[in-house]
């Protein structure tokens, strides 16, 4: 569970992560990525439905079928990013500001590169 405590005036949510934190989240990225890779593997080995006409088929089914498959990829890529920055010893750090990564964020989204006020940020300027 999550450590929502401030002691004095240290919030512990900003606090280094634990080994038994850290492990946690890996195997939650572990299972992210295998969830990524069997999703890929499935958009691969869809068969075209017979009862479809043939341009319908190719169109609409080929395009979404391709979308879900960059979705898949960018995230496939951004859990290898975050299991290679935690071999790295730089998991929980924001890439922009290099403070700590609430432990509630990284729960969430445990392949995070940005603080909440960071992705916020990056999000206002697209």
């Amino acid at each position: 569970m999550v450590n929502n405590q401030i002691i004095g005036d240290r919030d512990t949510r900003l606090s280094p992560l634990s080994p038994e934190e850290l492990a946690a989240l890996r195997d939650s990225l572990h299972e992210q990525r295998l969830f990524r890779e069997e999703q890929l593997r499935q958009i691969a080995n869809v068969p075209a439905r017979a009862d479809e006409p043939v341009p319908r088929r190719s169109a609409a089914r080929t395009e979404v079928r391709a979308e879900l498959a960059a979705s898949a990829r960018m995230v496939l890529a951004d859990v290898e990013a975050a299991l290679e920055r935690m071999a790295e010893g730089r998991y929980g750090r924001c890439h922009l500001c290099r403070c700590p990564i609430d432990r509630e964020r990284l729960v969430i989204v445990p392949q995070a590169r940005y603080c909440a006020r960071c992705q916020q940020v990056r999000e206002a300027g697209r």
